[in-house]
């Protein structure tokens, strides 16, 4: 089956590598996730990634705990989704498919700098990318940075998986009752006040039009069904 889209953002969120852990690596949560994104990659399509790093390190419980500043939280937190990335590269490439972690730090020894037009030549020519350490930046978050990532590499969506089937009015795993959105506007997002994203990542994508689809990474074969057009999630556009 031909996929809906031909070059993707996928956001992941440290939590998933963790598994039922909820903190560190889980093997078993990690080898899953690489057999989805193989699974997908089989579509013949380009793959980036933005992996959060709240299984490593959470900047706030630094500031709060630690009292530690809000910078060198921030930069510790980028630090954090290295780990995710570097792990889930050799994942990747250990079936055989060329995978690139690029890192908005400075860090050549373990990972490329981020360089707009070698990502692009990279993901032209089949290689997933993992783009780690978020945007370089501290008071940005992994959500930014995987909505400016795709927005300069010219992605078509960002595809965010997380726990639960899309968007709620209220956090389904709290709440039975809570309604359940298959499609938005920009607009109703921001009236209704739903947790999509942070402000700033959502503004983003909402200046360039950049439709954000959010599923359920840890359903079986969703991805392939979202890339191939199937409604199994939450779509904002």
């Amino acid at each position: 089956m031909a996929p809906k889209f031909r070059r993707i953002l996928l956001k992941l969120s440290g939590q998933i590598v963790a598994g039922h852990e909820g903190f560190g690596f889980s093997k078993t949560a990690l080898t899953y996730l690489r057999d989805e994104i193989i699974d997908a990659y089989t579509l013949d399509l380009e793959i980036g990634i933005v992996m959060g790093g709240g299984n490593v390190f959470r900047g706030s419980e630094a500031v709060r705990d630690f009292g530690t500043n809000r910078v060198t939280a921030d930069y510790l937190g980028m630090l954090a989704t290295l780990f995710n990335s570097v792990l889930l590269q050799h994942a990747i490439e250990r079936s055989g498919i060329a995978c690139r972690v690029m890192s908005s730090l400075p860090l050549p020894h373990i990972a490329e700098p981020y360089i707009r037009r070698r990502a692009e030549k990279h993901l032209s020519r089949k290689r997933i990318v993992i783009f780690a350490c978020g945007t370089g930046n501290p008071y940005f978050t992994t959500d930014t940075a995987a909505v400016l990532k795709a927005v300069e590499t010219g992605c078509d969506i960002i595809l965010k998986g997380t726990r639960v089937k899309g968007i709620f009015d209220t956090d389904p795993e709290k709440n039975p009752e809570a309604q359940f959105f298959d499609s938005l506007t920009y607009s109703f997002v921001l009236e209704k006040g739903l947790k999509v994203m942070d402000s700033t990542a959502f503004s983003l994508a909402m200046d360039h039009s950049l439709p954000i689809f959010v599923f359920n990474i840890l359903q079986k074969g969703y991805l392939k069904r979202v890339l191939s057009g199937e409604n199994v999630g939450s779509i904002v556009k």
